[in-house]
Parts: C-alpha cells; sequence; structure tokens
C-alpha cells in the first residue's frame, strides 16, 4: 500500500494540488472519535501522508464537527431527496410506503445500515472502515452514483487528468449499497 500511496501523492503533486503534512494519530483519533467512523486504510494511509487542500477538499485538520458532519450526510442528503422528490425506491428496502414522511424515515434507517461514505473531494467518496482494500472511490450526486476510480491512483489519474488510470485487476471492489447504484442499468 506505501507504493499505491507514495505513487497517489507524486500524481497530487503533479496536478498542482496544495498539500500540508499528513495528519497525525492524535488528530485521526480526534476526528474519528467526534464524528463517528473510521477512515478506511487506504485512505487514512493517504492522510498520514499529506492533507490535500483547497477548494473542494475537505480540511480534516481545521474542519468543524458541524462541517464535517455536512460533509458525511451529503450522500444520504441527496439519495433522501430523490426518495422524496423523485420517487427513488430501491427494490432491495421492500415496498415502498405511500406516505412520503414514512418512506424518507424508511429511507433514513436503510442509508443508516450502509456503509459509510467519507468525502474526498467535491462529491467524490470511499468507504470509511471496515472497507475493502483497495477501496473505490465513488462520486455521489443524489442517487446518480458511479465508480470515479477503482482505487485512490486510479480516482487521481482520472479526476485530475496526471496518466494513465490504475485500474484494479477485476474491476472495483464491491461495497454494499453504493455499489448497487453504481452498477444498476
Amino acid at each position: 500500500m506505501a507504493t499505491i500511496v507514495a505513487r497517489t501523492v507524486d500524481r497530487l503533486r503533479t496536478a498542482g494540488v496544495m498539500v500540508e503534512p499528513g495528519l497525525h494519530d492524535s488528530e485521526f483519533e480526534r476526528i474519528e472519535s467526534s464524528l463517528g467512523f473510521l477512515f478506511g486504510d487506504e485512505h487514512r494511509a493517504l492522510l498520514a501522508e499529506v492533507l490535500p487542500v483547497g477548494e473542494n477538499w475537505p480540511h480534516w485538520r481545521r474542519l468543524s464537527v458541524a462541517e464535517a458532519q455536512k460533509w458525511l450526510g451529503q450522500p444520504t442528503a441527496g439519495i433522501v431527496f430523490d426518495v422524496r422528490e423523485n420517487d427513488f425506491w430501491p427494490a432491495a428496502w421492500g415496498q415502498r410506503p405511500s406516505d412520503r414522511s414514512v418512506a424518507e424515515d424508511v429511507a433514513r434507517h436503510q442509508l443508516a445500515r450502509a456503509p459509510q461514505l467519507v468525502p474526498i473531494w467535491g462529491h467524490r467518496f470511499v468507504p470509511a472502515a471496515p472497507a475493502p482494500v483497495p477501496s473505490p472511490v465513488f462520486s455521489v450526486w443524489g442517487t446518480d452514483v458511479i465508480y470515479y476510480g477503482d482505487n485512490l491512483l486510479d480516482y487521481v489519474a482520472y479526476e485530475f487528468r496526471t496518466g494513465p488510470r490504475q485500474p484494479t485487476r477485476g474491476g472495483p471492489r464491491r461495497v454494499p449499497f453504493w455499489s448497487d447504484l453504481a452498477e444498476r442499468t
């Protein structure tokens, strides 16, 4: 994993992304305990090496709990919006309640069971731990969910056009619920 992280850092620098020194263990502990999630192994390794900063990057060192919760809540908020306004309802959730507010409550309950997504940049997310290694990067805009990279290096190559893509052998690893949305046809 160290080689992948080093290559990802090199590509971020090639793209001109501003970086600060990585997060320390005490900073990870503060963030994770105050927000109730654990960074996935790859994401944590990257953030321990460098902290990308600037527009669209969550500045984990300076984010208030409220700001971080807003970032973390984006995927759920977008899906709940589509449940309420666009009649989105996955078959795996069973029959959709006819009452809109009950449907929202059921959706929130179902989403609370899905793996937590953690923002990387803008509306790009990786799963929190426990997460597959390598972890896919998802672009999440409401219920429009796609794989935006098979892994962090592949994502950076694609998002910032810093060289050839680096797909994961066998394709992106599956993440419950999120992969289902990304793979629906």
